[in-house]
């Protein structure tokens, strides 16, 4: 087992000048603490920005690579331009607002974007430089969207996985960046997505079916040669530091000073960064209501709002900070005395034992971001609370409110309810209050730090090895003369054969499908030999079928996807009773699409209708197979119909149809000396996995399969079988 290579924006620790020294501090922020952990347990090393502007080869840069690689972080060197355009710009003027839906707040411009992709290159050049075979590169956040791709150009077996800490987007949002079919090629490149909860995996999976027109079973995604699989791991933190520091002596030093401060009085937490999406503003305008509609509460409560300067470079955390300030002051005029004053606020980062000491002392915390992806302070709130005295207001727009079910949860813009959860927090009785926080404390002890870090790694390897194992499943010299020896030797022999993409090249006109005179010689002499027995299984209709392969004596044929199946010299029967009716109301709806997509057209067979956009500008087509599928999925959910998306066709048909149950006719006609199976899209899959474990299956072209081997393309299963009928 290699390494652990992190890479993040930032590195975990910061660089400080103090008397003509270079010292390293502890940085912290969420990704950094969360990950401390992990580098305890695993050998790592982290690459990222150390947060400071020098020259790399200047005496100062030579000193603080030194002192970083003592703890086995490397740094990235930028300018000044790319800390300004890369960080200040794309990062946090375009993806930050726009992933968080402040779109209002969002910059497209060109200049930004430039260099984003050259920050993202001069990473991955980074990496490269430490990187060892075996190694598994752990990728972190918005800010490095495009390194997953550029690794895997350079390095096709590299174990890579990308955690995207902020929300992503819906669809309507995401479509509003001009980048974002660079961006999402960028993610793409991993072997593992991972995201804070299931909500922002689905917006994911819908951009990516939307652009590239790619369809997931349980959240993996077949790309080329490889699968790619996206999924949410709720980030946890160090439950055991926080639930435990405040037996500490010098953090219960700490909570005797500020009760000392307090006194009796109530106290509502509020600890955030200081930024827009995290609905500070609506927060102080909701302690204002319940200050006036509560009169009883005046003198008795305080509210804690702590803000941690944040991008204060950035014009609109300025105009927050000002706002902020602003609100503060009036809610403190309009009800402070001498002997009170109803909102501390502390604009400053906190020390580690002030925090605990707060989480410890608050009566209630508050907790109401707009947009956020997780919110890791809420988990540290509850696991802080060893006795159990705390309620937790929480946003339902924050990922933790998904896994923090007991806390109160509000609408962040619903200002009354609020105020009323406010209310309820501050007379809330002993009893709820523990059986509220212990319940999350158990759901937060086990899904803490360590099984975040573990379940994700464990996943990018689990991810890792079926791309090995499908890279391995190539049908090579060796193995084609072992099946040929051993055809050879059977007297037994069936054959089941996909058409279009299998036998033949996948055409843009039909016409140009019909089969060749190679093929037709290929399946007679295979015909000839005695004990043979070939099936044609294809997705065409039974007439086109009959025209094509008609005069050839002794084949058997399965159409429409296992609908129709012909014995050999026989008649077309269905495998079961089909109903047609359900065509009536879904034909409507792709004539629709056909009215606004020039170049499509419908095909109706008599148990299913195709939507064909082979003849449609590619990504126009692909965005217009996205929404096609979104809508019938909905709508064919009770009439026991499947929506199926094949090579530029969007098909819909009976779930009874299905090429396995009719492979089966065949299957069971008798004890087969060796089958052999040949196909090369998903309705294929229903054959592989019907098969005896003996059988010889054959997936055509690249992705994951239940077949045994795979074969390039048509050209080389043609070989393949004149191999076999020399």
């Amino acid at each position: 087992m290699g390494r652990l290579i992190l890479v993040s924006n930032r590195l975990p620790v910061n660089i400080v000048r103090e008397k003509n020294k270079i010292l390293l501090k502890q940085s912290v922020g969420g990704v950094a603490t969360g990950l401390s952990s992990v580098r305890k347990r695993k050998e790592c090393v982290w690459l990222g920005w150390p947060g400071t502007i020098y020259k790399k080869d200047a005496h100062e840069g030579r000193v603080i690579e030194k002192e970083l690689k003592k703890n086995s972080c490397f740094p990235v060197f930028l300018s000044p331009k790319d800390v300004e355009n890369f960080y200040y710009g794309f990062s946090n003027k375009t993806i930050w607002p726009l992933f968080h839906y402040f779109t209002q707040y969002t910059v497209f411009d060109k200049k930004f974007w430039n260099s984003y992709r050259k920050v993202n290159e001069i990473f991955k050049n980074e990496v490269l430089k430490v990187y060892k075979k075996g190694d598994t590169v752990w990728i972190h956040d918005y800010h490095l969207m495009l390194l997953p791709k550029l690794l895997r150009d350079e390095v096709p077996e590299m174990n890579i996985g990308i955690f995207i800490h902020i929300p992503f987007p819906s669809w309507e949002i995401f479509r509003l960046l001009p980048w974002r079919r660079e961006i999402l090629e960028g993610i793409l490149g991993a072997d593992l997505i991972g995201f804070h909860i299931y909500d922002y995996v689905l917006h994911f999976l819908e951009s990516v079916n939307r652009v590239f027109g790619y369809t997931h079973e349980f959240g993996k995604l077949i790309l080329n040669d490889r699968i790619v699989k996206i999924d949410a791991f709720p980030m946890g933190i160090d439950y055991k530091r926080y639930h435990d520091a405040v037996l500490l002596p010098e953090i219960q030093k700490e909570v005797k000073r500020i009760k000392d401060r307090i006194g009796t009085r109530k106290v509502i937490l509020s600890i955030d960064r200081l930024d827009y999406t995290k609905g500070i503003p609506e927060r102080l305008i909701a302690y204002d209501l319940f200050l006036e509609e509560n009169p009883e509460f005046r003198g008795n409560v305080v509210l804690i709002l702590v803000a941690v300067p944040s991008r204060t470079k950035v014009e609109h955390y300025r105009i927050l900070k000002r706002r902020v300030d602003e609100l503060v002051g009036r809610v403190n005029a309009k009800y402070g005395s001498i002997s009170w004053i109803p909102v501390w606020y502390i604009y400053n980062t906190l020390p580690f034992s002030t925090l605990i000491a707060l989480y410890h002392v608050s009566d209630v915390a508050l907790i109401t971001p707009i947009r956020d992806g997780m919110n890791l302070i809420s988990k540290e709130y509850i696991a802080c609370k060893r006795d159990g005295k705390g309620v937790l207001i929480l946003s339902e727009m924050a990922g933790a409110s998904k896994v923090l079910t007991d806390a109160l949860i509000i609408n962040p813009n619903d200002i009354p309810g609020i105020v009323s959860s406010l209310k309820h927090a501050l007379t809330m009785e002993e009893k709820e209050k523990k059986e509220r926080v212990f319940k999350m404390q158990k759901n937060i002890s086990r899904y803490n730090i360590n099984w975040w870090v573990d379940s994700f790694t464990s996943g990018i390897e689990e991810v890792s090895g079926i791309r090995k194992e499908l890279q391995s499943k190539f049908l090579g010299k060796k193995k084609m003369k072992e099946i040929i020896k051993r055809y050879k030797h059977s007297k037994m022999v069936l054959f089941l054969l996909d058409y279009d993409g299998t036998l033949i090249e996948f055409f843009t006109n039909p016409v140009d499908a019909k089969p060749t005179r190679r093929i037709i010689s290929i399946l007679k002499k295979l015909i000839k030999r005695d004990g043979n027995e070939v099936v044609i299984l294809s997705g065409r209709g039974r007439n086109i079928i009959d025209k094509w392969f008609g005069k050839i004596h002794g084949l058997n044929f399965s159409a429409e996807h296992g609908a129709w199946i012909k014995m050999k010299n026989g008649i077309w029967k269905t495998i079961e009773e089909m109903k047609s009716n359900w065509k009536r109301e879904i034909l409507p709806i792709l004539e629709s699409f056909v009215s606004r997509t020039p170049g499509s057209f419908v095909e109706e067979k008599e148990f299913s209708l195709c939507w064909h956009y082979r003849n449609v500008p590619q990504e126009f087509g692909i965005e217009r197979a996205g929404e096609l599928i979104a809508s019938l999925s909905n709508l064919t959910a009770n009439l026991e119909l499947q929506v199926l998306k094949g090579n530029k066709v969007v098909e819909i048909r009976n779930i009874a149809i299905n090429k396995g149950k009719a492979a089966l006719k065949w299957i069971g006609m008798r004890k087969w000396d060796m089958i052999i199976s040949i196909g090369d899209d998903t309705t294929d899959e229903d054959i592989f996995k019907n098969l005896p474990d003996d059988a010889i299956s054959i997936k055509v072209g690249e992705g994951p399969t239940y077949a045994k081997y795979t074969l390039k393309d048509p050209h080389e299963v043609r070989n393949f079988l004149v191999e076999l009928s020399k």
